[in-house]
């Protein structure tokens, strides 16, 4: 009974508890347990754990779109600067009006090239109205005809303020030096509200960038819309967007005066492609869809697209890709409706529904590789009845 007495046992008990929660709370919190056996110490972390923690943490996507947003900052000043910041020259389709000796006798042309360090490309024509109309349906960007007193340069400022300005201060300066009397005139300017022309540039470029952000909006906000939903929000937004800078820059600032139900239309027509084209790269490439889709439309797309810079005046490669992708076609077709009206070109159309008709298409099949959508029970369960 002696070791009831005195009370030692419980005591050793009790002692020993309040050590064994001592060694628990000093333990490191979170220390990882070995298998159970006695004595057994934290096993050090590897290279190997430490890389697989790190391609599971957030921090291995924000750490490669550092490196994205960096190239991506360094590509758009690149493309903007390569295309717009020295544009020269290639091939400049003009017009010739009568006998091509009459102006070459007076060594105009060849002055001309050697200004331009291009080669006027000329298309002779018997008559001038036969001039004029290959102007209007944009073949020629100039004519060049002779009368009594010397040359007749026309050009035509709507069909690009940098060609027209570039034409008439070479052919005076040529002029000039050969003895030539040279006479320019502008018979297509651009509207007054709109000096260099860049307007119909600047409407182009928005139905581009919100076209795909509305995209990514919807893919954002709207997750749970189905396929037909999600082409059907684009439809409707693209028609408001479209309407919305329309009359902005038509009925607000009055800075160009549009043919509003044309120009309205094909802006809309430019946002529905442009966010079908994400949509479809987000259904092919998940979150990684903006580096394609900012690649296609913006770092190529749009410097190409001939509203900044004429086509003729760009790199030649730019200069054929961008007829080629949504924004140039964008550009050709609002342009040609603003200025040439009655002569509208079904190329930028078929361009932009091409676009539009892949996007779609691949969206459609490969559906159930959107990140967006909803389960087909939630579906039923939303429809009516």
């Amino acid at each position: 009974m002696s070791h009831t007495d005195d009370g030692r046992g419980p005591r050793d008990g009790g002692e020993r508890g309040d050590e064994r929660g001592e060694r628990e709370e000093s333990a490191e919190p979170g220390a990882a347990e070995d298998s159970g056996e006695p004595g057994a110490h934290r096993r050090a972390r590897t290279l190997a754990d430490r890389w697989t923690a790190f391609t599971n943490s957030p921090y291995l996507p924000a750490t490669v779109l550092l490196f994205i947003l960096a190239a991506a900052a360094g590509l758009f000043a690149g493309s903007y600067t390569y295309a717009m910041a020295n544009p020269t020259p290639h091939n400049i389709p003009a017009a010739l009006v009568g006998a091509p000796h009459a102006v070459r006798d007076e060594e105009f042309i060849a002055g001309m090239e050697k200004a331009l360090n291009a080669s006027l490309e000329l298309h002779p024509y018997a008559e001038q109205h036969e001039a004029r109309e290959a102007l209007e349906n944009q073949k020629v960007f100039a004519i060049l005809s002779d009368d009594y007193h010397g040359v007749v340069l026309e050009v035509a400022g709507a069909s690009g303020a940098s060609v027209a300005q570039l034409l008439t201060e070479s052919s005076r300066q040529v002029g000039e030096k050969v003895g030539v009397p040279v006479r320019v005139v502008d018979v297509k300017p651009l509207q007054k509200g709109d000096p260099r022309g860049l307007a119909l540039f600047y409407i182009s470029l928005a139905a581009v960038i919100i076209g795909f952000v509305g995209a990514i909006q919807l893919s954002v906000h709207a997750r749970g819309l189905v396929p037909l939903e999600r082409i059907a929000f684009t439809v409707a937004y693209a028609l408001l967007g479209g309407f919305a800078i329309a009359a902005v820059v038509d009925w607000l600032l009055g800075s160009v005066h549009l043919p509003f139900v044309e120009s309205w239309l094909i802006l809309a027509f430019t946002m529905f492609t442009s966010g079908m084209v994400f949509t479809m790269f987000n259904t092919l490439l998940g979150r990684w869809a903006m580096i394609p889709t900012w690649g296609v439309m913006v770092l190529l797309g749009n410097p190409s697209s001939g509203g900044a810079v004429s086509w003729p005046l760009l790199p030649s490669a730019l200069g054929v890709i961008g007829r080629w992708l949504p924004p140039g076609a964008s550009v050709n077709a609002q342009h040609t409706a603003v200025y040439y009206q009655g002569h509208q070109r079904l190329f930028p159309f078929l361009v932009l529904a091409g676009w539009a008709l892949v996007s779609c298409t691949v969206f459609w099949v490969w559906r159930h590789r959107h990140p967006g959508g909803r389960p087909r029970t939630l579906e039923r369960a939303a429809a009516p009845g």
